[in-house]
């Protein structure tokens, strides 16, 4: 089982760190390794919508998912679940703190089949990326907060 939560204190407050963390165009300038992310409907944010991701893998090797928005409280919490691709899910939540937000990011997931053996290294792997991802929001959001 892969299980991970990384914090993040942002000085700013959660409506604009909600803002820029769940904007699929602002992705790519904070998870370093995502290539692209694109909406597959219209309209605004929601539970059910999809959006197909692009990520850089170990290798020059890009690698292609699709997720789905599982929750979405706008400026509390944003959840994705992997529909097409490696089965590691993530929630953030956004919660109001004196200095500004705190945010958590949860990554979860199984592994199936070999890929199992695995799951310790990739854990480890996606904490730490998934730690420089959230400092990147940080450093973001708080040069750039209103957009």
């Amino acid at each position: 089982m892969i299980d991970f939560t990384v914090e993040t204190e942002i000085q700013r407050p959660p409506e604009q760190v909600f803002a820029y963390a769940t904007d699929p165009e602002k992705l790519e300038t904070w998870q370093t390794n995502t290539v692209s992310a694109i909406r597959e409907d219209d309209g605004p944010m929601r539970v059910g919508s999809r959006l197909r991701e692009v990520h850089s893998a170990p290798g020059g090797k890009q690698l292609e998912s699709l997720v789905e928005v599982s929750e979405y409280e706008p400026n509390r919490v944003f959840g994705l679940t992997v529909i097409e691709g490696t089965p590691v899910h993530g929630r953030m939540t956004f919660e109001p703190t004196a200095a500004g937000t705190l945010v958590r990011f949860h990554g979860y997931g199984s592994l199936g089949g070999l890929m199992r053996l695995a799951q310790p290294l990739l854990q480890r792997a996606l904490a730490r990326q998934f730690g420089q991802a959230c400092d990147n929001l940080k450093r973001a959001v708080e040069q750039h907060p209103a957009g």
